[in-house]
């Protein structure tokens, strides 16, 4: 007789599959490979399988090294081939999950997954979703298409979902050392996915169901971008009243309980803390609930870009002819990320001036969109040819003296100049 799921798991003789090998499930694949487990990821993306196994990494958390180790001992493959998992004990389903118009959700990703998923399933399996998605997601949508099969959720297979909680370029908090959420259809449906998680992570919470594991995701990305857009909307009212709130938020900070630091921006970016709020907000509003929070912190981080061009129209002597450079264009520092990237929108809102330039060590050139540019090479010659600078991104490797030295202004939205006193240098 076969060993069941869980002693096949608790063997590491289970096969993990990964749909789709973004920044979530490259990282959660080579990490199971890591353990000794035989992990396959799939993904449509041909140019991403190629590449890993050319043994290059597209991801800031996985390095070519440890691809390349996992796939020559073994314990790593991929594929474009959805039928290969039918090999498979363990799937994992992270797919994005977008906005396909404004405040709703495009399930459309998880939806071709699971079909994929469900003309392969065999029995005593677990299926695992991460992608973000509203409440009810999986029992609503993944269970029901999954028992087309012909087989019952929690009798003849198991389903699970555990929010994904990476955060790139985050070297303190990484896959296994970030505590996972995990809520099943069944206790048993719950226990098997939480012995997947112990194998690579010490900290496993469950919870007593997939709607609460799937709410979980969407309040800790709403708690952001509230606090977020709470914090640029102080940042707006100090503003008008000359006040620095940079030191107010320094000295609110020496408060030892009640209080937790954000910091004003251009607003927020990738794909947690934009979208997957409004995954709430939207499924809220079909149980007749207004979620007004997170509609507000939203509009006032997507207005932010405009803010900062009104504030440049005002500080900087005729826009129209004036250049500048833009420091830093991806979404968060020291990573290469482009998406929701709040610089981006930045410079569309600037073609009105006379030349927008940008400079970013991790984006050699931007073409997305309207936008078709190359990154400059940052010298005292380049920067002393602008009318200002504005810092967008607090990047570390950037030469931020050689800007302070060279630049006729500066506007500083990240706040790097915070201990410099220099009559050039505005801060938001």
């Amino acid at each position: 007789m076969p060993d069941s799921l869980h002693s096949r798991i608790s063997k590491k003789t289970a096969k993990i599959a990964l749909i789709g090998l973004g920044y979530v499930g490259l990282p959660l694949a080579v990490s199971f490979a890591q353990k000794g487990f035989k992990v396959l990821g799939v993904d449509t993306n041909e140019t991403r399988v190629d590449r890993i196994r050319n043994l290059e990494s597209y991801i800031a958390d996985v390095t070519n090294r440890d691809i390349g180790q996992v796939i020559k001992r073994g314990f790593f493959s991929v594929s474009t081939d959805f039928a290969l998992l039918s090999q498979a004990d363990v799937i994992i389903i992270c797919v994005p999950t977008p906005l396909k118009r404004k405040y709703t959700p495009d399930v459309s990703y998880i939806l071709s997954a699971i079909k994929s998923v469900a003309r392969y399933l065999k029995r005593d399996s677990l299926v695992i979703l991460e992608s973000t998605t509203y409440p009810g997601t999986t029992e609503e949508v993944i269970k029901p298409e999954l028992e087309k099969s012909g087989m019952l959720a929690g009798r003849d297979f198991h389903v699970a979902f555990s929010p994904e909680r990476i955060d790139p370029g985050n070297k303190e908090f990484k896959v296994t050392s970030m505590p996972k959420v995990v809520g099943g259809f069944t206790p048993k449906c719950t226990q098997l996915a939480a012995l997947v998680y112990s194998q690579i992570t010490k900290h496993v919470h469950v919870v007593s169901s997939t709607k609460v594991a799937e709410m979980t995701k969407l309040v800790e990305n709403s708690f952001r971008i509230v606090n977020i857009g709470w914090i640029n909307e102080i940042a707006q009212s100090c503003h008008k009243m000359n006040i620095d709130v940079w030191e107010v938020i320094k000295a609110a900070n020496t408060k030892p309980f009640g209080f937790m630091a954000f910091y004003p921006g251009l607003g927020v970016g990738g794909h947690c803390i934009p979208e997957d709020p409004l995954y709430l907000y939207w499924k809220a509003k079909r149980y007749g609930f207004n979620s007004r929070f997170i509609k507000l912190a939203a509009d006032v981080n997507a207005n932010m870009p405009e803010f900062v061009v009104g504030r440049l129209k005002e500080l900087i002597k005729n826009p129209p002819k004036a250049k500048l450079l833009i420091v830093g264009v991806t979404y968060k520092k020291n990573v290469k990320d482009l998406r929701k990237s709040p610089p981006l929108k930045l410079i569309e809102l600037l073609q009105s001036f006379g030349r927008v330039d940008y400079y970013d060590p991790f984006v050699p050139y931007l073409k997305l969109g309207e936008i078709n540019m190359e990154s400059v090479v940052l010298n005292a010659a380049t920067i002393k040819k602008y009318d200002g600078v504005v810092i967008a991104v607090d990047h570390t490797d950037v030469d931020y003296e050689l800007i302070r030295r060279n630049a006729k202004f500066i506007f500083d939205v990240k706040n790097i100049y915070s201990n410099t006193r220099d009559k050039k240098i505005v801060r938001l």
